[in-house]
């Protein structure tokens, strides 16, 4: 089996990747939604936009309200 982030052959302690550096990238790519499944349905966009606009603020956020 190779790595899916380099093709190197994989090391059982970070299989299935080939080191901690190539799990660590793929978690960068997790994390900052590299890969995320597109969706196509409507649901899912009005529970992100209520989602958005419920989420707590942090102090001097320049949240939607904050922009006109």
């Amino acid at each position: 089996m190779s790595c899916p982030i380099c093709a190197k052959t994989t090391v059982q302690a970070y299989r299935p990747f080939c080191s901690r550096r190539c799990a660590d990238i793929d978690l960068g790519k997790w994390m900052s939604g590299q890969y995320a499944v597109p969706s196509q349905d409507e649901d899912d966009a009005d529970e992100l936009i209520d989602a958005l606009q419920n989420a707590p603020r942090e102090e001097g956020d320049a949240g939607p309200d904050k922009l006109h």
